[in-house]
């Protein structure tokens, strides 16, 4: 007898793709929810406005490279399951681009002195 149609194969590409697409946007949402809540406020002091405005937007850039940072581990646990090499270096790339954007205030700040 042949298989049965009407039930899904796991192993497909497209489930796996599917997969993939669901943890990147779970991950997405988690850290947008971790990097939002910090708001900038008005204050008299405009000092302050502005150290609340680099705040929100360091929040923002730390919000995406989290994105990318999650991204980069699903592209190199997924190439580590279909042993492909090239999408396991973009994995990696995607992955240290991360962590980069993710301390880019700290980097900075280290810099800078």
């Amino acid at each position: 007898m042949g298989k049965n149609k009407n039930i899904p194969d796991d192993n497909a590409p497209q489930s796996r793709k599917h997969r993939a697409l669901i943890i990147a946007m779970a991950i997405s949402v988690a850290a947008m929810l971790a990097a939002f809540p910090t708001l900038a406020f008005a204050a008299d002091d405009p000092i302050s406005v502005v150290n609340n405005l680099s705040d929100f937007i360091f929040g923002l850039i730390r919000a995406i490279g989290l994105i990318l940072l999650g991204f980069g581990v699903v592209q190199v646990g997924l190439s580590l399951k279909s042993h492909d090499p090239s999408q396991r270096a973009n994995g990696f790339l995607t992955l240290a681009g991360g962590i980069i954007i993710t301390f880019a205030k700290e980097i900075l700040s280290l810099i800078t002195g």
